[in-house]
């Protein structure tokens, strides 16, 4: 069965009457990546692809560019005027009455939000009612292979001794009277991340003290506060493999440069600990019993147990994101917060991990690990999650 053929099939259980897939100048390149199309092509005028949920499938195309879709099977209708375009949706898609879109109502999962809304508008006007296309393209864009889950496990690995390396660099530049600041370590785990051949969209996070309390701080030349002893250090990495299917491993951990850490960085930390190993355990326990369980219900998990230390004010953001060829994927998120994600978490899938509590102008605690579901079981990426904050000057040398 190929590639179309699982994806009507999908449609039928769905209950659909087909997919239509939309895109105007590279817009939707979840849409590119599900047909197998290429997006460094010419593209500057709307196209039209739609399965069915039985029979072939039908496309439409603009007359400047007629074979921007003769790479997929099925009849194929040329428009040149906005009536013939008009004109030609709807007799795309004669028949359907209900059909998934990319797009999400009220932009609920803005991820997979990609179709405009004046395209809904002309689509709902032939008496067709788009639904959500989220839990489809969990299943055909989210869903990894076993190569692809073993390249996420590699990357996750590798990131795990970069925390080792990226601790030491700091004992020793502390230790030693050097310059440390977060700009420096920043680029210090960038190139650790080259030196073993992996790439990432964005460099990682080096925030210390009140700058750890700001979820995704990036230190500049401008803002980039020193590193020394008895400050409180959190590194947020994420990278992978080269080439276009591999998948990104995202990992957090914290330190304290120093002999002991403090006893509220310790306790906070331990709440955060509980709340990331209460998802992770609920995930566990759900597919070990053959129950289905949503980002939502593992949010949830996480969320309580902050909420129950009196610190929920201070987690401000979802318990965790899809992981894919992006670090932030389009599967299912661990979310009940921003978004209610009431997607399920799918076999073969990727996700991170990381409660948090932040004390603004003090210091934040995130504690991320990445979850890979292959077979029926969650199992942890990058070997054991962090339990403790780690003290660099009692862990790493002298």
């Amino acid at each position: 069965m190929n590639q179309l053929q699982r994806i009507a099939t999908a449609i039928a259980e769905a209950r659909l009457d087909g997919w239509l897939f939309y895109d105007f100048r590279l817009s939707d390149p979840i849409a590119y990546r599900i047909l197998g199309l290429r997006s460094d092509e010419l593209s500057t005028r709307r196209w039209f692809y739609f399965i069915p949920a039985a029979g072939e499938p039908r496309a439409l195309v603009s007359a400047v560019e007629p074979s921007r879709l003769d790479r997929l099977p099925g009849d194929r209708e040329v428009y040149r005027s906005a009536a013939e375009m008009t004109a030609g949706l709807r007799n795309l898609l004669r028949g359907a009455r209900r059909i998934a879109m990319d797009y999400s109502p009220n932009c609920a999962i803005p991820y997979v939000s990609r179709v405009d809304a004046g395209t809904i508008e002309l689509v709902r006007s032939f008496g067709v009612e788009p639904v959500s296309a989220a839990d489809l393209i969990q299943r055909f864009e989210a869903s990894l292979d076993g190569g692809q889950l073993a390249s996420h496990r590699r990357a996750a690995l590798a990131l795990r001794q970069i925390v080792d390396e990226c601790f030491a660099e700091i004992a020793r530049l502390v230790r030693g009277g050097d310059h440390c600041d977060e700009l420096g370590i920043q680029q210090f785990v960038c190139s650790r991340i080259s030196a073993r051949g992996l790439i990432a969209e964005e460099p990682p996070i080096v925030a210390v003290n009140a700058h750890s309390a700001v979820p995704h701080f990036s230190p500049t030349r401008e803002n980039s506060d020193a590193i020394g002893y008895d400050d409180f250090v959190l590194l947020d990495q994420w990278a992978k493999e080269p080439g276009p299917d591999s998948i990104y491993g995202d990992l957090t951990w914290t330190a304290f440069v120093g002999d002991r850490v403090p006893a509220q960085h310790a306790q906070v930390f331990a709440i955060v600990a509980a709340a990331r190993d209460s998802a992770v355990e609920l995930i566990r326990r759900k597919l070990a019993s053959g129950e289905p369980v949503s980002g939502m219900d593992a949010d949830r998990a996480a969320r309580e147990v902050i909420e129950r230390a009196g610190y929920g004010p201070c987690f401000v953001h979802r318990t965790g994101h899809s992981i894919g060829r992006e670090v932030h994927g389009t599967g299912a998120n661990l979310d009940s917060f921003e978004t209610l994600d009431h997607r399920i978490l799918l076999d073969h899938t990727c996700f991170s991990v990381e409660p948090a509590i932040y004390l603004p102008g003090r210091f934040g605690v995130r504690s991320e690990l990445d979850v890979a579901i292959e077979d029926g079981a969650a199992t942890v990426s990058g070997g054991p999650p962090q339990q403790e904050i780690i003290p660099l000057l009692a862990r790493y040398g002298s």
